[in-house]
């Protein structure tokens, strides 16, 4: 086979229609019901963030929410009420909550629910993401796209399918921070001049054991997904892929191969997952990339990415500047230092983060991408750096060189072996 043939074509895809475009106001009848009805499958931490930002941030809101858990569902409930009634917003309605193993089936088939967050443990994420699409919805849905290769083509498989009235987006929100986008714009202009190496990592404290209300390990595992390979992919694919879209959004390419290492040090008493990694990309025009990815201990340390050029460095932190040192020096104005931020800053919250406006501005771009007809189908590139950290997972625990090629011929495959209908009601 040649290689062209074996390698995905995976970049962004935007999808514009060309019908005339109603106010929200004439499509959903009244200025009451113009706003976008949300609906989100997995009302855990994550996906109650995201979603409370965009319904203070856009004019959407809750209608309908499921969950496999009925105490997440009955946890996150009253703050999904209040963001709705804060805008003179019904609350939810008992009939449009969901719960168990067809939960999201039941939420998909609801006709008043127009977009869905789709916030679950990854081993769902491209089950939930093709029964969304299918069903005609647009989608917000978490990143990774899927923790295993046959995830990811399946997910190619689902980008296709979009239709042309849909928007379907991946939860990088680091694409919409001011200033890792200005940042990029400037790499890709040519301010540093020919990238060389980049340099990445994400040095994160450990996450909690969460116990289950009852004695079933798969509930255990559930509620612990970061913990198992087979249900979050692991820490590669949960943190350090985000400084891996970084990297290929920045050279506009994904990874040729990788070796790696790593390893389980200081274990927790539960899960299979890998807490270190240390890997090393191969990149075309032969720039070679490195990322070191961590999860333990009690203190969160820093995330980074670094692109070195002969004409000078660009550099990214959550917290902790973003700039450009070299002929072309530039810095965003994010504080650098503690020392920097000055007492009314702190106080306001501006110039602590880089990420400041990063949720908000993925928010707005997918809610407005639905207003205006301006839809947009972010399953593709996605997948590239969903697959980009997969190929650094594998190449670690594998311990051998591996080839983008490779991995994608594997069509490796991770069953979480779970009844998920033993937590239906009865």
């Amino acid at each position: 086979m040649k290689k062209n043939n074996r390698r995905l074509f995976l970049k962004n895809a935007a999808v514009i229609s060309g019908v005339s475009i109603l106010k929200p106001s004439i499509v959903f009848g009244t200025k009451a019901n113009s706003a976008i009805r949300l609906g989100i499958i997995g009302c855990g931490n994550r996906g109650t963030a995201v979603i409370s930002s965009m319904v203070q941030n856009t004019n959407t809101a809750i209608v309908a929410m499921a969950d496999i858990f009925e105490d997440k569902l009955q946890t996150a409930l009253p703050k999904y009420n209040k963001l709705n009634t804060d805008k003179q917003m019904p609350a939810i309605a008992a009939a449009n909550m969901y719960q168990g193993s067809k939960a999201y089936m039941q939420l998909l088939e609801n006709k008043d629910v127009d977009s869905v967050h789709i916030s679950t443990p990854a081993y769902a994420h491209v089950m939930f993401l093709e029964a969304a699409v299918a069903s005609g919805k647009h989608v917000y849905c978490e990143k990774p796209v899927a923790p295993d290769t046959a995830g990811c083509k399946r997910a190619l498989e689902v980008a296709g399918k979009v239709g042309s009235k849909q928007s379907v987006v991946i939860g990088f929100q680091i694409r919409h921070a001011s200033p890792y986008v200005e940042m990029v714009k400037r790499i890709q202009r040519g301010d540093i001049g020919d990238i060389i190496t980049v340099q990445l990592y994400y040095f994160s404290s450990g996450s909690e054991i969460h116990k289950p209300i009852g004695t079933s390990d798969d509930e255990l595992r559930i509620r612990n997904h970061f913990h198992f390979n087979a249900l979050s992919g692991g820490i590669l694919l949960d943190q350090g892929i985000h400084m891996l879209d970084v990297c290929n959004w920045a050279l506009n390419a994904h990874a040729i191969n990788a070796i790696g290492r790593g390893g389980k040090k200081d274990p927790l008493p539960v899960g299979d997952a890998w807490n270190n990694y240390q890997v090393l990309y191969q990149y075309p025009n032969d720039i070679n990339v490195s990322i070191h990815s961590t999860q333990m201990g009690p203190a969160f340390g820093d995330v980074c990415c670094r692109f070195l050029g002969t004409k000078g460095i660009a550099e990214a932190h959550y917290s902790g500047g973003v700039f450009i040192n070299g002929d072309n020096a530039w810095d965003s104005g994010v504080a650098r230092t503690e020392a920097e931020i000055t007492p009314e800053q702190r106080t306001s919250g501006a110039f602590l983060s880089a990420l400041g406006d990063a949720d908000k501005n993925k928010e707005q771009h997918f809610i407005s991408s639905i207003e205006t007809g301006n839809y947009v189908n972010e399953i593709r590139s996605g997948v590239e750096s969903t697959l980009t950290a997969i190929l650094g997972r594998e190449a670690a625990e594998n311990n051998k060189p591996l080839t983008w090629d490779e991995v994608l011929t594997t069509n490796e495959r991770m069953d979480p072996k779970l009844n998920l209908t033993q937590f239906d009601k009865k």
